[in-house]
């Protein structure tokens, strides 16, 4: 198998246990709080990947430039979880999911903006179903979501950004010092040290509410999350982004079947939603086909 293959084969482990991320998150929400379910996902991360670390040799040695890029990538890490757990909350697993998938989005504007790459034709198509996508995924979405406010569909999208910043700062550290089980539990303490500061300094964060009917959900959400952490690691320690990123990113198609099997009773699933996060999906492959 290929090195690309191989790349390829995590990235889509990456996508479905991030999608079983969302969905567990969303059952847990229920009865608790984002900030909750941040803490025990960065906990859960802390205590497996830390324990793993130590049954297969200890601390490695790595480049120190690479340990400063990775609490960059730590703490933008610990942002994605609150913008996406809110986001979770908020508008539901299946629509935060597509909003969130737009990061390779992000990258392309990035690449096209700053750096000058030409925006070919399916780059262009593929922007436009990505924004098609997103309008359908949030028209008229207060009559579904009594809550629903504008600016809810940012928090997803402000997690798409720190992810698509994420993946190019990871490739480019790993060339450094190729090391992905450490650097993923050297993220979980950036990202629990974040985590605490954020709590000390924020005047909005929210309780943190230990009930019982959503710690099992919570836990799984962290098993998933630092499964889908591990899997993107490896897959960037060796695979090149623009092959990782797209396969990664089509984790809203795994979050709607989850929502549908698990979440009948929680969030509400139609036509429109679905075609706009296909839409998402098929818009974000052909941006990276287009490079």
């Amino acid at each position: 198998m290929t090195s690309d293959a191989l790349a390829q084969l995590f990235a889509c482990a990456t996508a479905i246990c991030y999608a079983a991320t969302l969905v567990s998150a969303r059952l847990g929400l229920r009865y608790s709080t984002p900030d909750t379910v941040t803490l025990v996902s960065i906990l859960v991360q802390n205590v497996t990947l830390w324990s793993a670390v130590y049954w297969t040799g200890g601390m490695p040695k790595v480049s120190e430039v690479a340990v400063g890029i990775f609490c960059i990538v730590g703490l933008f890490q610990m942002g994605v979880r609150l913008f996406a757990y809110t986001g979770v909350l908020k508008i539901g697993a299946s629509r935060s999911s597509s909003l969130q998938s737009v990061s390779p989005l992000i990258s392309a504007t990035i690449a096209i903006t700053i750096l000058g790459e030409p925006a070919t034709p399916l780059i262009i198509a593929g922007t436009v179903l990505v924004v098609g996508g997103i309008v359908l995924v949030s028209w008229k979405a207060e009559r579904e979501l009594p809550s629903f406010r504008w600016w809810h569909l940012l928090l997803p999208v402000g997690a798409a950004c720190l992810t698509g910043m994420n993946h190019p700062l990871r490739r480019y550290a790993f060339s450094l010092s190729n090391e992905p089980l450490f650097f993923s539990a050297f993220m979980g303490i950036v990202s629990l040290a974040g985590f605490l500061i954020y709590r000390t300094v924020s005047p909005r964060k929210q309780p943190l509410e230990w009930n019982r009917g959503a710690l099992a959900a919570f836990f799984c959400t962290g098993i998933f999350e630092t499964l889908s952490i591990l899997f993107i690691m490896t897959s960037l320690s060796f695979g090149r982004v623009v092959v990782v990123a797209p396969i990664a990113a089509s984790y809203p198609v795994w979050a709607l079947i989850g929502a549908k099997m698990f979440l009948r009773n929680v969030e509400k699933i139609t036509f429109k939603t679905i075609m706009g996060i296909l839409s998402v999906v098929a818009g974000t492959a052909a941006i990276h086909l287009g490079k």
